[in-house]
């Protein structure tokens, strides 16, 4: 099958060259983009599907690269509005204990929902909670994400020090290092497809040097190279975090991954807001990787983390919405718009431009997560693109630079969404999805939670 998107008001190709194309056109062939261009398509190139973009800006589906689904849940819980990041996490750890499959994959489907809505076409998760009889988590959210038709990839998340070893979660979601190891195994070999194109890939994420063992991240840094996926974990988010690690470690939180092996091309780490500048050197020598999440960062009073000097060193960095619990939001095209506006804080309104923001959300999260098949529309990439319809309220007034208003107006919903050649979101709906049911079903099961506790 070979569809043609055609006649688009712009197409942000985001290719090396950060071309714009006005008039612009992209051709489908399967899953793969054959074509893109400006104009007319060539007549003797056979088409099968035509739609018409009029009016729209198509550029490359968003991509996250970092967020914890199950916290759709608990978005705006009162007792953790005004907390800091490990008073938020004791305080709600007590709800997540409660954590089944049935809850986790509602929050899950209300979390790609927003995602798939709000421009994002491959998301990472990070699910490190796995309350006693609950391994299967992962499970649940692929064939969620393959219901949804979103590119996934899963992170096997891991706990093994819980509140009788001196860590902050209770002993009841927190695993022994074997079942952690086991399990990462048995998820790799059933899901995980290193092929260019891949729709799930498993990636192994211990969740903090505060909630795993020493050689419980040693260990999972092995299986992961052995392996050949891709590894990841919180780092450098609070100061709080960095006492810690110095007074138990005795290194800061970057000195201390170091020393585990976990800097490389194959490794990304989430905030990253207290990082010095020989720490910055490191990750941009070692190829390491960062999810910068603006959002969360400010919700919990973490910090701005130096996005503008990791840019200008060459570490690579990509955008994370982070969990539901912690930004209350899964907007991807807003953190976008946070990141850039979030840089500029410190007193130059040139720190990070419209146009850095929407490469960092593309190009930069693809780079974050070893992929050169998605992040740009060029022939031989994924068909994974979107459209957002330019007649509208938001943008009244903004058209001057169409591709920058999405950034500096209000992040609107797309219009279109399509992911390895098939249409996911249609003016506006997501295809195939009741979403009135899902959000009854995932708001009775919130309030049940929340009640609980």
């Amino acid at each position: 099958m070979r569809s043609l998107i055609y006649n688009a008001r712009l197409v942000a190709t985001m290719d090396d060259r950060g071309s714009e194309l006005a008039e612009g056109y992209v051709l489908v062939d399967g899953d793969k983009i054959d074509l893109v261009g400006r104009g007319t398509l060539p007549s003797r190139v056979p088409v099968d599907v035509l739609m018409d973009a009029r009016g729209r800006v198509i550029l490359p589906g968003l991509v996250n690269t970092h967020h914890h689904l199950f916290q759709t849940l608990t978005r705006n819980v009162p007792t953790v509005q005004e907390a800091p990041l490990f008073r938020w996490l004791t305080e709600l750890y007590q709800i997540w204990r409660n954590f089944d499959a049935e809850s986790l994959d509602a929050a899950v489907r209300v979390g790609l929902g927003e995602l798939l809505l709000t421009g994002c076409t491959t998301t990472t998760d990070h699910t490190y909670l796995f309350p006693r009889g609950q391994e299967r988590f992962i499970d649940v959210q692929i064939a969620a994400a393959r219901e949804l038709g979103i590119r996934f990839h899963p992170g096997r998340g891991s706990m093994s020090r819980g509140k009788s070893q001196g860590g902050l979660p209770p002993d009841e979601v927190v695993q022994t290092e074997e079942e952690i190891l086991s399990d990462c195994e048995r998820l790799i070999h059933a899901y995980h497809d290193p092929n260019p194109g891949a729709m799930v890939r498993i990636d192994l994420a211990p969740c903090s040097p505060f909630s795993v063992s020493r050689q419980g991240m040693e260990a999972v840094r092995d299986l992961g190279r052995r392996a050949g996926v891709r590894l990841h974990t919180h780092l450098a988010e609070t100061l709080d975090e960095e006492r810690f690690c110095l007074e138990k470690f005795g290194a800061r939180p970057v000195e201390y991954v170091e020393s585990l092996g976990w800097t490389g091309p194959d490794v990304w780490h989430a905030h990253c807001v207290h990082l010095n500048t020989a720490e910055i050197d490191l990750f941009a020598r070692t190829g390491s990787g960062v999810a910068h999440c603006p959002s969360s960062n400010m919700r919990l009073a973490s910090g701005i983390a130096p996005v503008r000097a990791m840019r200008d060193a060459g570490v690579r960095v990509g955008l994370g919405v982070d969990g539901s619990a912690s930004n209350d939001s899964s907007h991807l095209l807003a953190e976008a718009r946070q990141a850039m506006l979030l840089q500029r804080v410190n007193g130059n309104p040139a720190a990070l431009g419209a146009q850095e923001a929407l490469e960092i959300a593309t190009l930069g999260g693809a780079s974050v997560l070893g992929r050169d098949d998605i992040g740009a529309l060029a022939p031989g990439m994924a068909a994974d693109f979107i459209g957002y319809r330019l007649a509208r309220l938001e943008f009244a007034g903004a058209l001057h630079d169409p591709l920058a208003a999405l950034v500096f107006c209000t992040p609107p919903a797309v219009d279109l969404s399509v992911i390895n050649g098939r249409v996911r979101v249609q003016d506006g709906q997501i295809l195939g999805l009741d979403l009135p049911a899902l959000i009854r079903r995932h708001d009775e099961i919130s309030r049940a939670m929340i009640r609980e506790t």
